[in-house]
């Protein structure tokens, strides 16, 4: 099964949005991202359509945060991505007349349904800002600023 990556990636993408004066472009995030332009206009639409960002067309324009960093769960971004499936554990024939393969698949959905309410709950917890701050602990532990940074590029942080 293929690895849904997109929910740490937008959290790298947010972060340089925090940290930048004007709107990011499509192309500059997918720069970031070693992606393609038009994987972040798709990605970042559900975003904007659930308020956490902004874009602005037209010469200058680009992506910008609505919100604060405070303001920002992880929990509304895994929402924003469509709440992409955790697990790749599915369920043995639903429609089984088999009362021991039933018990089977109770138990396994009852474990999926918990271990999904762990997940939202911790990510409920966590801010954009709370990553900044990791952020800069990890800077500061490598005896770095943020100017340090900028003259290697943001691809490089």
């Amino acid at each position: 099964m293929r690895q849904d990556n997109r929910l740490p990636r937008v959290l790298h993408a947010l972060l340089h949005l925090s940290d930048m004066k004007d709107p990011a472009t499509s192309e500059q995030l997918a720069g970031m991202l070693n992606t393609n332009a038009a994987v972040v206009r798709r990605t970042m639409a559900g975003l904007r359509e659930q308020g956490i960002l902004t874009s602005i067309k037209g010469h200058g324009g680009g992506w910008q945060l609505a919100k604060t960093l405070d303001q920002i769960t992880l929990a509304e971004i895994y929402e924003a991505l469509g709440a992409p499936t955790l697990f790749a554990l599915g369920y043995s024939n639903e429609s089984s007349p088999c009362l021991m393969e039933k018990a089977a698949n109770a138990a396994t959905a009852r474990a999926l349904q918990k271990a999904s309410e762990t997940f939202i709950g911790i990510l409920s917890s966590v801010t954009m800002a709370d990553l900044a701050d990791d952020f800069e602990k990890r800077l500061a532990e490598l005896g770095l600023t943020q100017d340090d940074l900028h003259h290697t590029g943001p691809q490089d942080s």
